[in-house]
């Protein structure tokens, strides 16, 4: 799931069910969300637009961008909609943002993987181009990032599990199997996160315990180099629409190219972010 694969000339074969990963554990106990937080997404959702009605006022004090272009990629089953107040605040700061133009996230289709490759080459040929990614739009992004590290500033993921072994870990699973017949061939058997080298280009994994669509543990990985985890309070469906969220995402898009250190809550926002 989290792999662009090569997209072959021909029209691309159905994809079988996902495998098992060996020794993965069962449904119950894989790590998916509980029931409750899946349930609740959606009223948990409306409070984060309440909530960010409240304290959208604090944005004020984002740091300005430098006009680098900044590429927004939606989740599954989401388009450049589910994004546009995102797009919207980051442009305000300055900076050159695109949707990515390709209709609704249906998974890896063949003119979903060409056509990220085609709008990356296309955006950076103004300079390295910043990717953020919400839930699997955030998976492509980290692809993008493997694949041409010289195409592209850095990586800001907003609830994306890439760091998943077992499908079994998402409440969406099914509506990914349904979709699976669209897929490129190959794209259901990525390599496992955590047997591949780490990402080359500056990451920022954003994630909440309160996600009620993916596995938490999932959206993280090993803190390293130019690597880090900030975690939020935050519905899986809220990231778009969350104060906090938007801080972290322009907080660092404004990190100097050549200076990127970890993030770190402004004093006035602190309380608003939990521990780790």
């Amino acid at each position: 799931m989290s792999a662009l694969p090569e997209v072959p000339p021909d029209e691309p074969a159905a994809l079988d069910a996902a495998p098992e990963v060996p020794g993965a554990a069962s449904p119950a106990s894989s790590g998916a969300p509980s029931l409750l937080w899946y349930l609740t997404e959606p009223t948990r959702a409306v409070v984060d637009i309440g909530q960010f009605a409240a304290t959208r006022s604090l944005l004020r004090a984002a740091p300005s961008g430098d006009g680098h272009t900044v590429l927004v990629l939606p989740g599954l089953g989401a388009a450049d909609g589910a994004t546009g107040m995102l797009r919207k605040f980051l442009a305000g700061l300055g900076y050159d943002v695109h949707g990515w133009g390709l209709g609704r996230n249906i998974g890896p289709s063949v003119s979903v993987v060409t056509g990220m490759r085609s709008l990356l080459d296309e955006l950076a040929a103004a300079g390295p181009v910043s990717l953020v990614g919400w839930s699997l739009g955030g998976i492509f992004a980290r692809e993008l990032a493997r694949e041409t590290p010289e195409l592209v500033r850095q990586v800001v993921t907003l609830g994306s599990p890439y760091a998943m072994t077992d499908l079994r870990q998402t409440r969406v699973n099914p509506v990914y199997q349904l979709l699976a017949r669209f897929y490129v061939a190959g794209a259901d058997r990525p390599p496992p996160e955590h047997t591949r080298p780490p990402i080359p280009v500056p990451a920022t994994s954003v994630y909440s315990r309160s996600d009620g669509i993916v596995a938490w543990r999932t959206c993280i990985e090993e803190p390293g180099p130019r690597r880090e985890n900030v975690a939020v309070a935050s519905s899986h469906l809220g990231y778009g629409y969350n104060t906090t969220v938007w801080w972290v995402v322009a907080d660092r898009l404004a990190q100097p190219v050549d200076d990127w250190r970890p993030f770190t809550p402004p004093p006035g926002m602190a309380k608003l972010f939990p521990a780790p």
